[in-house]
């Protein structure tokens, strides 16, 4: 099943009341609300996107070892997934999607790397419960992610839903700003520019991995060139 497949069925789920949470319907018309907001704002559209120069990072994995995106590159080209943490289903469907497409990605030569603003024992967490071969980096701040556009900041009223859903953003992220990365996905060419860029303002929108594959051949194919 494609992902984005997966996802509907996933929000038909939640907001048809088949998830533990049940959500009212004021609820769910503050979340959609939210999402039109932010679409409407267009931050989505300024955000860094192909033949843009891509920012430069050197974030900590769980276990406090750096990774430098300026060293992955010197390997190949580089995959970068932001999404917002384990709290969040529709980010866990994305990264075990990621996860079977590993292989293929791998295959082109290039790495993979997923960044949320979440603390380390929750980016453990989400490797372990989502049986993940990749590292998760973890953005404090959302710093790297308000590089490449994609940070924005919770309003209040959906601060209070997220606080009557036990969604606390201030303990999961050790930050108490209230702050997300928009999802986002970006494949990274050896010459630090970006290839490929898919920002979305709605969470429960994420394009399926096999897009990323013809970029990874289109990016293998010039390096053979």
């Amino acid at each position: 099943m494609a992902l984005q497949d997966r996802l509907d069925a996933l929000k038909a789920d939640f907001e048809s009341g088949r998830f533990p949470l049940k959500p009212t319907r004021e609820a769910l018309d503050t979340m959609h609300r939210a999402t039109a907001e932010l679409i409407a704002r267009g931050q989505a559209q300024r955000a860094r996107k192909a033949g843009d120069p891509a920012p430069e990072f050197t974030l900590r994995d769980p276990d406090g070892k750096p990774v430098s995106s300026r060293e992955l590159l010197t390997r190949g080209p580089l995959v970068v997934s932001f999404y917002r943490g384990v709290w969040c289903p529709y980010c866990n469907l994305e990264l075990q999607a990621l996860q079977a497409a590993l292989p293929d990605i791998a295959a082109r030569g290039a790495s993979l790397v997923a960044i949320s603003p979440q603390t380390a024992p929750n980016s453990r967490k989400s490797q372990r419960e989502n049986k993940l071969d990749f590292p998760i980096l973890i953005d404090v701040r959302s710093e790297v992610a308000d590089a490449f556009g994609i940070r924005f900041a919770l309003p209040d009223y959906l601060v209070e839903l997220y606080k009557s859903f036990k969604n606390d953003l201030p303990v999961f992220n050790d930050d108490p700003s209230w702050v997300l990365p928009m999802p986002a996905r970006y494949v990274i060419g050896t010459g630090g520019t970006i290839a490929y860029s898919e920002v979305n303002p709605d969470y429960t929108q994420r394009p399926d991995p096999s897009e990323l594959l013809p970029v990874l051949d289109q990016l293998k194919a010039a390096r053979a060139a």
